[in-house]
């Protein structure tokens, strides 16, 4: 008994150290080599509704409409934008940030004015849509998760799921593309769990507390 005990002691103790280290695991991110050169010289940039993906179990995918789940992944993609701009205006005096962030309802007019649906973004070159917008750099985000979050949605799908997000889990990448080609200036990969993933306020508010020291337009980082 007193074996077998002291072997279970020894395996429970081991997973709890792998547990803290998965636990412990940080965010992802990349940086181009000129990134500081590149970006000395933008002034503008504009942030574009995020890319969200819901991908629902199968039990819960029959509990709503295809339709209510592209109107919840449209929903989250202009929440999560507006939310982000409201993160960085908000904080604007405090990180001293080194552009200006173009208001998202003319990013989001221009967008419509050219026939540009919250959809269509992904087939666009990001050198293609920051000249259409303007700016010297494009901001985008990109979500993949397995519930609905519960902004700008439709009654009847925050009763189908009834506690929003309880164990959501959200995968969030944050892209920086620079205007002349295109290229990928900075990229960032966040996870986030729990109630976190309940809502695109929610899930800002996590995202950049980890990203805002990194971010590379913070002139205090």
């Amino acid at each position: 008994m007193i074996l077998n005990y002291c072997i279970m002691k020894r395996h429970l103790l081991a997973m709890l150290v792998m547990a803290l280290g998965f636990a412990s695991c940080g965010p992802s991110i990349y940086k181009s080599s000129n990134f500081t050169d590149v970006a000395s010289t933008h002034k503008t940039v504009a942030i574009i509704p995020a890319d969200v993906m819901i991908s629902l179990r199968p039990n819960e995918a029959k509990k709503i409409s295809p339709e209510q789940l592209e109107q919840n992944q449209s929903a989250t993609a202009y929440a999560i934008q507006e939310k982000m701009y409201g993160w960085f205006l908000r904080r604007s005096d405090r990180f001293k940030y080194t552009v200006n962030f173009q208001d998202v309802s003319k990013t989001n007019a221009i967008l419509k004015n050219a026939n540009i649906s919250q959809k269509d973004l992904k087939l666009k070159s990001k050198d293609e849509l920051a000249k259409l917008l303007g700016v010297d750099a494009v901001i985008s985000t990109s979500l993949r998760t397995d519930k609905p979050m519960n902004e700008g949605v439709a009654v009847a799908v925050g009763v189908v799921f009834g506690v929003w997000g309880k164990t959501n889990a959200a995968y969030t990448t944050i892209n920086i593309h620079e205007a002349k080609k295109g290229d990928l200036m900075w990229k960032y990969d966040y996870e986030a769990s729990g109630s976190v993933g309940s809502s695109p306020e929610n899930l800002v508010n996590a995202l950049m507390r980890n990203a805002s020291k990194k971010f590379p337009y913070n002139a205090k980082g």
